[in-house]
């Protein structure tokens, strides 16, 4: 397998354009699958917005069963338990686009075919995948994933409920408490997790929602958002589960929901771009009709700054997004071709790519909350009526921030995973972060480099951000060892880092490819984008970055890191941040529309 592939290693490695993949690499039969996509949420879903805003769970599930029929559900699903069989890059495509109307339809698409079927298909054996992937795959049943308790949130595997094997070693019983279920109302299936006598660990088990099993629902949860996405709780009471359907081994529990929750990730990243987009279409359209002063408030300079950073995050999202489900194919492909199962070759695919699957989540998650955020600012009075849709994407935004693992968690996963990988070998950071640490020592160089060429200076300061990242993160393992994970303030600190260089990187290199393949002068507003989020990133990297330093490093110290990240923040040519901005808004003022 080829050393590009490692995840987590663009933190070290200079990436090349032509090496990531973008959204303007769709081939045709990924272009025809956004497309029935979107015209199914146009006609099915977006008109009826009012209806998930007013909590019909019916419509709800009469909406996924329409999903199933087109096929939808079965995208991800291989061609031997009745799915299509698609790769990866398709799987991430089907949740972007079926996500942007309502977040009820999404989360239930999601905990459907996310946390619903996925560890069946990446866990199950051959006679479990057999007997309920098809069911699952066509919608004519639905999946809920049972592993929050009221007592177990961030911290899955302290479940209490228990699970009993029978005296005559047939069934497992199952009691216990569940909460926060997705799809709990219309689900025929439960993934179970519960605990085995006095296990470590919790243990996966596949369990069939049927009468008269001693399983009983709370009523539906009241939220702030996912209004029409059912949520309940679920208690179980000696529940019978047969013996083969455990899923994988005993004690594996814990493992299998952290491999669901990796995929559930990135999917939950993508769930967030169409959103964004049509977010900021609708808040275009706004103040091109809304006139005051006798003008269209899109000719207000306060009003253009707003939808020029929205634009910009949604385009850094889609190009981090693609960027990431295609590296994760790419390695599920190459396992495949060595003959490892499609099981295995996905399991450890996404595991590879676990840290770039938490980066995406915090990021997008952040970026389409700020959007609504200003979604509704642009619509003033307006947004803050249900009328507008902009209340409802704000309030649906907010439980991607909470939910596959809270953004703090994910924070401080990022960087544990990083130097976890560190310590096995499979990523080389004490190496670099040894060569800042002399580079520091040393003089600087007072060259003045040459910019000519598109991006030069940008992907220079890229290559210093990393540099930033490795003093920073380098320091403070050096300081604290394997005690950093107590230093959680100092792990957000450095996640902040890591994962907008990440973002701008990625946008960074799309624009490279599609000025290489289109013509720099075509694709302007593309290239403002991505310089005015790495001014952004540039931004957040000094303060974390400070805030870092100042907190853990002392005298001489202290004043090397700061001085080396000036040195590592620092422009040779600042853009012109309100230049760039107009020429983002101008464009997509002159569409209507965020048509990028």
């Amino acid at each position: 397998m080829s050393d590009k592939t490692r995840g987590g290693q663009f933190i070290v490695k200079e990436t090349k354009c032509e090496d990531i993949f973008t959204p303007e690499d769709f081939n045709e039969e990924q272009l025809m699958m956004r497309d029935s996509v979107k015209e199914f949420v146009d006609k099915e879903i977006w008109p009826n917005k009012n209806r998930f805003e007013n909590k019909d769970y019916a419509f709800t599930e009469e909406s996924m069963r329409k999903a199933g029929d087109l096929g939808f559900l079965s995208v991800a699903v291989p061609e031997a338990y009745g799915g299509m069989g698609m790769g990866f890059v398709n799987t991430v495509l089907v949740c972007d686009y079926i996500s942007g109307a309502t977040g009820s339809f999404s989360t239930a698409f999601g905990a459907h075919t996310g946390i619903g079927t996925m560890p069946i298909t990446l866990y199950g054996t051959e006679e479990q995948k057999q007997k309920y992937v098809p069911k699952l795959a066509t919608g004519e049943w639905f999946g809920a994933y049972c592993l929050t308790e009221p007592g177990a949130g961030s911290d899955a595997n302290s479940g209490k409920t228990k699970a009993v094997l029978s005296e005559d070693g047939t069934h497992y019983k199952i009691t216990g408490q569940k909460m926060w279920i997705s799809n709990a109302g219309f689900c025929s299936l439960f993934i179970v997790f519960a605990r085995i006598e006095d296990d470590k660990n919790i243990t996966g088990f596949i369990l069939e929602n049927t009468a008269d099993n001693g399983i009983s629902f709370g009523e539906e949860e009241h939220k702030l958002g996912i209004r029409a996405s059912s949520t309940r709780q679920v208690f179980f009471n000696e529940t019978k589960v047969p013996v083969e359907n455990m899923l994988s081994e005993r004690g594996n529990g814990f493992k299998i929901a952290m491999n669901a929750l990796n995929v559930g990730r990135i999917k939950l990243a993508a769930a967030c771009l169409d959103a964004q987009r049509r977010v900021i279409t609708g808040a275009v359209h706004y103040s091109n009709e809304r006139i005051q002063f006798n003008t269209a408030i899109s000719q207000f300079g306060a009003i253009r700054s707003k939808l020029a950073e929205m634009a910009a995050s949604c385009y850094a999202g889609e190009s981090a997004t693609y960027r990431a489900a295609k590296d994760i194919e790419d390695r599920i492909i190459a396992r495949e071709t060595d003959g490892v199962s499609h099981q295995e070759s996905e399991l450890k695919g996404v595991e590879e790519y676990a840290i770039e699957c938490s980066i995406l989540k915090v990021a997008v998650s952040e970026d389409v909350q700020n959007c609504a955020d200003e979604g509704i600012q642009i619509f003033g009075g307006m947004g803050f009526s249900e009328d507008t849709p902009m209340e409802s994407a704000w309030r649906d935004a907010r439980i991607a921030r909470i939910y596959e693992g809270t953004n703090e968690i994910n924070r401080m996963l990022s960087v544990g995973m990083l130097i976890k990988k560190a310590m096995k070998g499979h990523v080389d950071l004490l190496g670099p972060a040894s060569k800042v640490q002399e580079e520091l020592m040393g003089i600087p160089s007072f060259d003045t480099p040459d910019y000519s060429e598109l991006f030069a200076e940008e992907k220079e300061m890229i290559g210093k951000l990393k540099k930033a990242f490795l003093m920073v993160a380098g320091g403070a393992v050096q300081k604290y060892g394997p005690d950093l994970e107590g230093h959680q303030q100092l792990l957000m600190a450095a996640s902040n880092i890591l994962i907008e260089i990440y973002m701008a990187e990625s946008a960074i290199l799309r624009t490279e490819k599609l000025a290489k393949s289109n013509g720099a002068d075509k694709v302007k507003e593309q290239i403002a984008m991505a310089q005015l989020y790495l001014y952004q990133a540039v931004d957040i990297v000094t303060q974390k970055g400070k805030e870092s330093i100042i907190s853990f490093a002392e005298g001489d110290e202290q004043r090397m890191m700061l001085m080396g990240l000036r040195r590592y923040t620092k422009y040779t040519n600042m853009p012109n941040v309100v230049g760039l901005r107009e020429t983002i808004t101008s464009k997509l003022v002159a569409d209507n529309a965020y048509s990028f």
